[in-house]
C-alpha cells in the first residue's frame, strides 16, 4: 500500500520571531495551552500563536515564509471557477469531437448546447457486467471502471468544482505522472527497485485504468464533487452511489527523489518507490501539477471513529514496467459520502492523531 511521505524538517521553535524577546509565554488562541510548543506557530502580524492541529484547516507541517492567522489573512470562500463549458474543456484540455454535425444519439452527448464530446453510454458499461457474487467469490476480485453521472449538466458540475479547488491551491490539472527538468527521470521509476517486491496490476485490470483514462479525456468524469469544508480544507465527496472495488482515480503530479524533498514543507507527497536503496526512494509531488486526488482527505487512524470513515485503499502497483499509485474504493460508498483513505500503509510516518 501506499502513503503520504512525512518530511524529516523538524517544527520552527515558536520563540523565533520577528520579536521573540517581548515573550515570556505563549499559548494557543484556540485551546488556551501553552503545550506542545515545537507545534505552536506565530502569526506574522498579530504575533498571536496557534497550534497547527487547532487550526482548521490543520497544518501538518510549518509553512515556509510567512504565515498569517485566519484573523489577520481575512480567509474568503475560494472563488468558483466559471460554469462555462468552454473554459471547463480548456482548463482540463478535454479532446473535442472533429464530428460536431453527428447527432446525440449515435454515441455523441451534447454538453449543454455546445458542441459535441465524445460520451461512453452507460449501457456500454453494462457490457463488461461481472459475473454474480457467488461467482466472483470464488476468483480474484477485478477493478471496476468508475460509473460518470448520466447527466452532462452535472458532469460540468463536478469538474467545475475540481477546476475551483485546482485554481484555489495554483495547480495545473494533470491526469499523469509527469517528469520535469531537475527531477527524477522516467528511468528512475523502475518496479523491480521496490523493497518487497511489487504487486503487478493485470492485464484485465489495466485495461480497466486505460478506460478511465480515456473516458476523461473524453469528458467523461468520476461522479466526485470537490467541496470546501471549514474544518478539513477542500475534500472530495462522492456525486453517486460508487461500488467497491471501482477505480476512484490515480495519484499524479510530478515525480522526484525523496531525498530531494526531505525539507519539503508540501502535505501532500505520496511514496512513489520505496526502494532498497533510500537514494532511488520516489515520491510523487501534486503541488505544481496534480488532479482530485490531492484534495481526498486521510483518515485519523488513531481512533476507531477514524477509521470507520475509510472508503478507499491507496494502492501501489507495477503497470507495464513502472510504479503507478490507484486509489480504489474497498466497499460500497453511497452518494454523499466523503472519500477518506489511510495516508500510513506501512510505514506509519504521517501525523494523523489530529485529524478531524
Amino acid at each position: 500500500m501506499a502513503l503520504r511521505s512525512k518530511r524529516s524538517q523538524a517544527p520552527k521553535p515558536i520563540f523565533i520571531s520577528k520579536h521573540a524577546d517581548d515573550y515570556s509565554e505563549v499559548y494557543c488562541e484556540e485551546c488556551g495551552s501553552g503545550e506542545s510548543p515545537g507545534e505552536l506557530l506565530l502569526c506574522d502580524e498579530c504575533d498571536k500563536g496557534f497550534h497547527l492541529f487547532c487550526l482548521r484547516p490543520i497544518l501538518v507541517s510549518v509553512p515556509k515564509g510567512s504565515w498569517f492567522c485566519p484573523s489577520c489573512s481575512k480567509q474568503k470562500m475560494p472563488k468558483s471557477f466559471p460554469l462555462v463549458q468552454t473554459k471547463i474543456i480548456d482548463f482540463f484540455r478535454i479532446k473535442r469531437s472533429t464530428e460536431s454535425t453527428q447527432k446525440p444519439s449515435q454515441g455523441k452527448q451534447k454538453i449543454l448546447g455546445c458542441g459535441f464530446v465524445d460520451f461512453v453510454l452507460i449501457d456500454g458499461l453494462k457490457k463488461r457486467k461481472r459475473s454474480s457474487s457467488l461467482v466472483m467469490s470464488k476468483k480474484r476480485r477485478k477493478l471496476l471502471p468508475f460509473n460518470p453521472s448520466e447527466d452532462p449538466e452535472r458532469r460540468l458540475e463536478q469538474m467545475r468544482s475540481l477546476a475551483t479547488a485546482l485554481t484555489a491551491s495554483g495547480t495545473e490539472f494533470s491526469n499523469e505522472l509527469t517528469y520535469r527538468p531537475g527531477m527524477a527521470l522516467r528511468s528512475a521509476n523502475q518496479p523491480a527497485l521496490e523493497k518487497g517486491g511489487m504487486q503487478v496490476l493485470t492485464k484485465e485490470d489495466a485495461e480497466t485504468l486505460n478506460l478511465c483514462k480515456r473516458m476523461m479525456n473524453r469528458g467523461e468524469w468520476p461522479p466526485l464533487m470537490v467541496v470546501f469544508d471549514p474544518e478539513e480544507g477542500f475534500t472530495v465527496e462522492a456525486d453517486r452511489f460508487i461500488r467497491d472495488l471501482t477505480i476512484i482515480t490515480e495519484y499524479v503530479g510530478d515525480v522526484d527523489y525523496l531525498k530531494n524533498r526531505e525539507n519539503d514543507d508540501g502535505d501532500s507527497m505520496m511514496t512513489l518507490l520505496h526502494a532498497a536503496n533510500p537514494s532511488q526512494s520516489l515520491v510523487i509531488c501534486p503541488d505544481k501539477r496534480g488532479n482530485v486526488a490531492r484534495f481526498i482527505n486521510g483518515i485519523n487512524n488513531h481512533t476507531q471513529e477514524g477509521k470507520k470513515k475509510q472508503n478507499l485503499k491507496c494502492v501501489r502497483y507495477d503497470v507495464n514496467g513502472e510504479c503507478r499509485v490507484l486509489l480504489i474504493a474497498n466497499r460500497d460508498i453511497s452518494k454523499g459520502e466523503r472519500l477518506y483513505y489511510d495516508y500510513n500503509g506501512y510505514e506509519h510516518e504521517y501525523p494523523t492523531e489530529h485529524f478531524v
